[in-house]
């Protein structure tokens, strides 16, 4: 259909920009997205306008995910070193000139306040896999020295503001993109039988090493604290322990069905501390169950899968390497935020994809879906 003035209609004009999507990837997401709306006005009713603004949060993502896929995988790498560079600059200006809050310096006035350490979440992948590209056919072991490097000089700086929970993050990023790309197996099992052995000389001496006065010499005091809390809550039950317990006891209550939709006692006698951010996990368990965890469970697993087809099924190393470091992305941010709630890691500040409130953190998902998304469309609308 054309216009008289030989212009398409809009529609026609539109039709291109839909074309291409993933629809499996889109419905797993609104499901999940869906389980956050219905979570959120449960845990977030008397918190003011949490659950509007969890609503518009989701609805910016959901607008940047649709531009950023308008976006070739080409101009994405065209884009990672500047990128990268922008990432690195802002974090040594958080260093140098950042705004403290509660003995951390995270965040960066720049004419509106900002928190550079959100962007490394996707510069470092993009980053990486650029510069795996770009070393394709000829990779050696100073490569992936370099990468490393790269991966190092970041995740320093944020862990030192300190923000360990967005330093994990940047850094398991970093290191899918590393892994994916080749790395041998020979410099793989060494790192994780030496943690290993760590963690397990810790749990073994737990009690001698959280005595008063012992000095960790690499943890600040308080990060000593949430690894002597994880091992023994019960050190300080009313205190550094608190958020850990109430959060069992409110999985525990849930049992296989849960205790029904806004009929959590530990949920809505406030009991769990932080129960709209970082421990919603713990009010999804005591309101939905079992049950409901498994769908939960389920939803990112597929999340998680079709993100690793995509990346199998992608054209070029970079889409590849790109693809899988997003996709496991999402694997790290909900193991470790169910982790941590469960009581099996130490609490870090890790929100739970979609689920979770935040604004920041709801946008660096979005984008990262936008960049999925943006690989699948390529491979579709070559095969056409």
């Amino acid at each position: 259909m054309i216009h008289s003035f030989g212009q398409p209609a809009p529609w026609l004009r539109i039709r291109p920009m839909l074309s291409g999507f993933d629809l499996t990837l889109i419905a797993v997401v609104l499901a999940l997205a869906a389980l956050g709306l219905v979570t959120m006005y449960s845990v977030g009713f008397d918190h003011g306008t949490r659950f509007v603004d969890h609503g518009r949060n989701m609805l910016l993502a959901a607008l940047l995910m649709f531009v950023v896929a308008q976006v070739s995988p080409q101009r994405l790498m065209a884009l990672a070193v500047p990128v990268y560079a922008l990432g690195l600059t802002l974090l040594v200006a958080t260093a140098l000139f950042g705004i403290t809050k509660k003995g951390a310096t995270r965040w960066l006035n720049v004419g509106v306040v900002i928190q550079p350490s959100e962007l490394m979440k996707l510069a470092m992948p993009l980053m990486l896999a650029w510069w795996f590209q770009k070393r394709e056919g000829q990779l050696r072991a100073p490569d992936f020295a370099v990468a490393t490097l790269m991966l190092l000089v970041p995740v320093a700086f944020i862990a030192r503001q300190p923000d360990l929970g967005t330093a994990l993050l940047v850094l398991s990023a970093g290191l899918y993109v590393i892994f994916f790309a080749g790395l041998s197996w020979r410099l793989i099992l060494p790192v994780m039988l030496a943690a290993g052995l760590a963690i397990g000389a810790i749990v073994v001496s737990g009690d001698a090493l959280c005595q008063p006065g012992v000095d960790w010499h690499v943890l600040r005091d308080y990060q000593k604290q949430r690894v002597c809390t994880l091992l023994d809550p019960t050190r300080d039950p009313l205190g550094k322990g608190f958020h850990i317990i109430q959060g069992m006891i409110a999985i525990g209550s849930g049992g296989i069905t849960g205790k029904g939709f806004m009929s959590g006692t530990q949920t809505h006698l406030e009991f769990i501390p932080e129960r709209t951010t970082d421990f919603v996990f713990a009010a999804f368990c005591e309101e939905f169950g079992l049950v409901g965890v498994a769908a939960l469970a389920l939803g990112f697993t597929v999340l998680i899968l079709r993100g690793l087809w995509i990346a199998a099924a992608a054209p070029t190393v970079f889409s590849r390497l790109l693809a899988g470091a997003l996709s496991l992305g999402f694997f790290t941010y909900a193991f470790v935020n169910m982790g941590m709630v469960s009581g099996i890691l130490p609490v870090v500040g890790v929100p739970l994809p979609f689920i979770s409130y935040g604004g920041t953190a709801m946008v660096t998902l979005g984008v990262a879906l936008g960049m999925l998304m943006s690989i699948a469309r390529s491979r579709a609308l070559m095969q056409r």
